[in-house]
């Protein structure tokens, strides 16, 4: 166990819509193994500021005073967690931290307050967690190249403990989620998160996102922009931030808010994840729902004909700003390794049924607002313009003879998908 004494609490701050610092919103602290939140009353006077204070999400943490109970099940706010760690940042901040190499990693070792004091700055959002109610201070990396973060996350997956220089340049990517060695990349006016090979990759994973995400954007599906670049003879894969604009007076951040958390759930409960909830959510509570629901439908079905089943609840997210939920754009479109044609999504489609089969996603239509003959549209369309760009996405990308042939017809239009359709 590390030396370092546990933390009881921690000081959250938030960037408000169109501010370039954050203010203190309130406190988390611990009490019996759960994390309970508070508003700092200075907070609360803001609600008639010219620029007031906003709910962190007010479906979980409405602008009020006094302690919040955590819905059931639940050991931190949502809205809260969304702005931890995931498996990939707990990794680094364990060999950071205790010093210990992957084979030795057990991430229950640190609380779920150590992490959030322990990550980068820079998070996913617009939260961070000091330890101070009246100091920022961020916690930032050096300026590191893509060569120097690639060999730093090569270490980590190797269980190598890192060197203070490559600890301190891979520390930015802490807060970011997922399990892919990742980190954070910053230019004079854009920010992007960088994805690395993984040693256990069985094909060229990076370029297969980076065609997904492509072909989705060539359908007209809202996604986050990518490209492709190398460092040390190894591709990488660089998405834009959209939780960040840039202007000439600094950065602001946008708030944003998992799928999950719009759900009352945490990780152990995602199985009862559905989009049929999904799209119910949005029926009542989003901006533009119907624009939103066709959105949502399409995402659904490029997931299905792309072979993407990790499209779980922490893969879909919302913008917020303290009036409306809006859909962010989507991010993280893979298509998966599977062994077989049987496949199934991460989030329930429509009751139990989560079969990665169009037939599926045209029964669910009407949770869209669409009716058959409009889902059916949509969906060949996709199906067409998959077909008519695979060809020029992949040359575009540099894929391989040998993994375009192992995506195309097992993870891109697999006959699987199109099972009980006409």
């Amino acid at each position: 166990m590390t030396s370092e004494k546990t933390p009881k609490e921690a000081f959250v701050w938030i960037w408000l819509p169109d501010e370039y610092q954050p203010i203190v919103a309130g406190r988390l602290h611990e009490n019996n193994g759960k994390l309970l939140f508070n508003y700092g009353q200075s907070y609360l006077q803001k609600i008639n500021d010219n620029r007031p204070a906003i709910a962190i999400y007010d479906g979980e943490l409405p602008l009020q005073a006094g302690v919040f109970p955590l819905l059931n099940g639940l050991s931190i706010p949502g809205c809260i967690r969304d702005a931890a760690p995931d498996a990939w940042g707990r990794r680094v901040i364990i060999n950071r931290k205790l010093h210990k190499i992957d084979r030795q990693i057990d991430t229950a070792e640190l609380d779920e307050l150590s992490y959030l004091l322990a990550s980068g700055s820079d998070r996913i959002g617009a939260l961070d967690f000091q330890q101070s109610a009246t100091e920022f201070i961020p916690r930032l990396s050096i300026n590191a190249t893509l060569e120097e973060l690639l060999k730093s996350s090569r270490r980590v997956e190797k269980g190598i403990l890192l060197t203070p220089a490559l600890d301190q340049a891979l520390f930015h990517g802490t807060s970011i989620g997922g399990a892919r060695p990742k980190a954070l990349i910053d230019t004079n006016d854009k920010k992007y998160i960088a994805k690395f090979p993984s040693s256990s990759d069985l094909f060229n994973v990076l370029k297969a996102e980076y065609i997904a995400m492509r072909l989705a954007k060539i359908i007209g599906i809202n996604v986050a922009e990518v490209k492709l670049t190398r460092a040390l003879n190894k591709d990488v894969l660089l998405i834009e931030r959209f939780d960040r604009k840039y202007t000439h007076e600094g950065w602001q951040r946008k708030s944003m808010i998992s799928a999950l958390t719009l759900f009352g759930l945490d990780e152990m409960m995602a199985r009862y994840a559905s989009y049929e909830l999904l799209a119910e959510i949005i029926r009542h509570k989003f901006d533009s729902p119907n624009k939103t629901l066709k959105e949502l439908f399409s995402r659904l079905v490029f997931n299905i004909l792309s072979g993407n089943n990790d499209d779980h609840a922490r893969n879909h997210a919302a913008f917020w700003d303290g009036n409306k939920l809006t859909l962010t754009p989507a991010y993280d479109i893979c298509p998966q390794q599977r062994a077989g044609n049987i496949c199934s999504q991460a989030m329930l489609i429509s009751g139990q049924n989560n079969q990665s089969q169009l037939k599926v996603a045209l029964s669910a239509a009407q949770y869209f607002h669409l009716n058959k003959d409009q889902a059916q549209s949509l969906i060949e369309r996709q199906i067409d313009l998959i077909q008519s760009n695979w060809d020029n996405v992949c040359e575009e990308a540099q894929f391989n003879a040998a993994d375009k042939k192992l995506l195309w017809h097992r993870q891109f239009l697999n006959p699987f998908a199109f099972e009980g359709y006409s």
